[in-house]
């Protein structure tokens, strides 16, 4: 194995970054951090309602000449308010605007669930009924514009992925969903590898709630930190890229940032990533936010997910 591991090449031919700064409820001054320190691929969202800062922070590193918009891979998130089709140009119009970018190098589904447009936070009395084929033919005409190089989904389970590829023109090139030690799927990982889609891992490292004591502190992630003089946020990282699925880290601190980059030249040995099976799996975000039992498409957690749960 090439202990590199920089990129992983999607179905449409593009290359996309191994590792990337997750964004949500991170300062955008974290953003001009990443990218002077090596960071290429920045994830961002509509939801997270930072968007028009983190493209001011692009367009001053692109001004500045640290880097050329070509090598900086964009990735943001079709929120849950725009699944009509009318409104998925609109919304990634706005997107665009807020980022000050021509186009994304990827654009995704950010959860199969649709709400009321116009409404605001996460509220049962919003969701309505999806209908996801309809939403994913506005995301291919996006394609074709040029304006969004690669779609894709995120939060969406084996079965909803393949729903999904029975019907699609042109097929997901990724599904976004949390990944990490603690939370590992398996079964989600083969069946993406074997329909030619990227699983990228959000949440590499857990997120502000603390999982069985906090994956970063867990036993087996400490012994081989340990093993490797490695931080457990590098051993982490680097876990997830040998098992071959981009990982998106958030942090504001510059030298967390630097730290999280230092995954390439080494490896886990197969005896360390073995270890890894034997951690106990728990989900962080469950998404109870959009399971009701009168409105929208999900009664329970089990239907959500489709028992990847």
């Amino acid at each position: 194995m090439s202990n590199a591991i920089r990129f992983f090449q999607l179905n449409t031919g593009a290359k996309i970054p191994s590792i990337g700064l997750g964004t949500y409820e991170v300062d955008p001054a974290a953003v001009t951090l990443a990218v002077k320190a090596g960071f290429r691929h920045i994830d961002c969202a509509q939801f997270y309602a930072n968007q028009a800062e983190i493209g001011s922070a692009l367009k001053k590193v692109l001004e500045d000449g640290v880097v050329k918009r070509e090598d900086l891979w964009i990735t943001s998130k079709l929120w849950c308010t725009d699944h009509d089709p009318e409104d998925v140009p609109e919304a990634l119009h706005r997107t665009l605007q807020e980022l000050q970018l021509d186009y994304l190098d990827l654009y995704l589904i950010h959860f199969p669930v649709r709400t009321k447009k116009g409404s605001a936070g996460l509220h049962p009395e919003d969701i309505i009924q999806h209908d996801i084929p309809s939403t994913w033919r506005a995301m291919e005409a996006l394609y074709d514009s040029g304006k969004a190089r690669a779609i894709g989904v995120s939060n969406f389970s084996s079965k909803k992925l393949q729903d999904l590829l029975d019907i699609a023109r042109v097929l997901p090139a990724v599904n976004q969903v949390e990944c990490h030690p603690q939370w590992q799927q398996p079964k989600l990982h083969a069946f993406c590898e074997s329909k030619g889609i990227h699983l990228s891992g959000y949440s590499p490292l857990g997120s502000g709630v603390n999982v069985n004591g906090g994956i970063l502190k867990n036993p087996v992630l400490k012994e081989v930190a340990e093993k490797l003089g490695k931080t457990p946020a590098q051993v982490a990282l680097r876990w997830g890229l040998q098992l071959g699925h981009s990982v998106l880290p958030k942090s504001s601190n510059e030298v967390r940032i630097k730290e999280n980059l230092d995954v390439f030249d080494w490896s886990i040995p197969e005896d360390l990533m073995a270890k890894f099976y034997g951690i106990k799996q728990e989900k962080i975000l469950k998404g109870e936010f959009f399971v009701h039992e009168t409105y929208g498409a999900y009664k329970t957690l089990e239907d959500l997910w489709d028992g990847e749960i």
